[in-house]
């Protein structure tokens, strides 16, 4: 079966909005043994998305259709499609009174541009819509299975797990598992001649595929076909070890998780906890840490001491230290690790100072430089770094390595020979 999914949306064509649903869809359909052969982003006019459209049902035997079900003139996906398809639209007083009394709920009147979200393509199975005024349609011709969604997550997510993929089981290759290994610290290429053995040896069923950005990298080993679970995982077992011989130093995570998360999990196994004093990341750690649920546990503060004054005012590092070494430099990073673990009370103190750009660099210290450092009950370490691209990609990979860091100081140290 050949799957395209279609994200309308004027929104999604422009640089302030990207197209995540889409990722979520791909995930569910690959846990069944579907892929998806191609993807489309459209905005919403109608001659394109017409276009897009048609280009799908000629190429696709199931097509995702996600976005402009909405009450807006510009959500025009259901009367585009009826046209394509040239099918009639038909009204349903009946998703007229559920939207009524989902405003009636609220206290607000239903506005007369609802309407047009109670108009059904006919033939169109209504797939309901418990967290929205869109409903989404299930339309079948004779070539062609089509899934008109919403497109906010809250919405489309719970209705494509609920009426969609009970819908398409048993129509992929069988089983389907999927291994995810996470990496930082290895360059791309300098990963792919590292995998190119592995490749080499891949069973039979079981694609690799990678994904990099910068300070991080996925490697994603997939098996699809027929078989017992168990041959599954013994298939993805053999290739996961040629993954460890090849690259393992560099991994930090074996079942997808993100590198706050495991670091989140190692404070929480040791019973230590972490605060942090942010120069060039203004936040950023703190921000991932807190992303994880119940790091509470073991996350206590994070302090952004961007300017000079701060550093001295907050951590206590001396103003004649910055003066003679520059707020970029070990000797400074070092002090605001001890300073932030001192005033926090933290088990583990995590500092990061650098040069974000795109100014402000210097021949000595140039755009990229960056130093992290770590402090815990037996003092400091420093590490200097260099990062490449952008301020947001110094920023990120700044993070990713302080993180990492962190967790290499809570891996348990190896044990010495008798």
């Amino acid at each position: 079966m050949r799957i395209e999914i279609v994200a309308v949306g004027s929104e999604l064509v422009t640089p302030d909005f990207m197209d995540t649903n889409s990722l979520r869809l791909t995930a569910g359909l690959n846990d069944i043994g579907l892929g998806v052969a191609f993807k489309t982003v459209v905005g919403d006019k109608d001659r394109d998305l017409a276009s897009a459209l048609r280009t799908a049902l000629a190429r696709a035997d199931l097509v995702l259709c996600m976005g402009g079900l909405g009450p807006t003139e510009d959500d025009r996906t259901r009367e585009t499609l009826a046209r394509v398809l040239r099918r009639r639209l038909v009204f349903r007083a009946s998703i007229r009174e559920k939207i009524r009394e989902r405003f009636r709920r609220r206290g607000w009147p239903m506005a007369a541009s609802n309407l047009k979200q109670c108009y059904v393509i006919a033939g169109a199975e209504v797939l309901d819509n418990p967290n929205g005024t869109a409903p989404g349609q299930w339309v079948e011709t004779r070539h062609n299975r089509i899934a008109l969604l919403p497109g906010p997550p809250h919405e489309i997510l719970p209705m494509f797990e609920k009426d969609v993929l009970p819908r398409l089981k048993g129509l992929g290759r069988g089983l389907s598992a999927r291994r995810v290994i996470r990496l930082t610290g290895l360059g791309e290429s300098a990963m792919e001649m590292r995998l190119k053995p592995v490749y080499a040896r891949t069973p039979s069923g079981v694609t690799v595929t990678t994904l990099a950005v910068p300070g991080d990298l996925s490697i994603r080993l997939t098996y699809t076909g027929a078989g017992p679970a168990a041959a599954a995982e013994a298939r993805l077992d053999e290739l996961e070890a040629a993954v460890e011989r090849a690259v393992g130093p560099w991994i930090y995570s074996r079942d997808g998780r993100g590198l706050e998360e495991v670091v989140g999990g190692l404070l929480r196994e040791r019973g230590l906890t972490i605060a942090c004093a942010e120069s060039c990341t203004g936040g950023l750690i703190g921000h991932r840490l807190t992303e994880v649920p119940g790091s509470s546990d073991y996350f206590l503060e994070s302090a952004v001491t961007y300017s000079n004054r701060a550093k001295t005012k907050r951590l206590g590092v001396p103003a004649a230290l910055i003066e003679r070494c520059g707020a970029v430099s070990a000797p400074v990073a070092r002090a605001m690790a001890l300073g932030i673990r001192r005033t926090s009370g933290a088990d583990i103190g995590l500092a990061v100072t650098g040069v974000a750009g795109p100014g402000g660099g210097t021949a000595r210290k140039p755009v990229g430089l960056v130093y992290i450092a770590v402090a815990g009950g037996r003092g400091a370490a420093v590490e200097r770094c260099s990062f490449a691209g952008g301020r947001s990609y110094v920023k990120f990979q700044s993070s990713q390595k302080a993180l990492d860091l962190v967790r290499k100081s809570l891996r348990p140290r190896p044990a010495k020979a008798l």
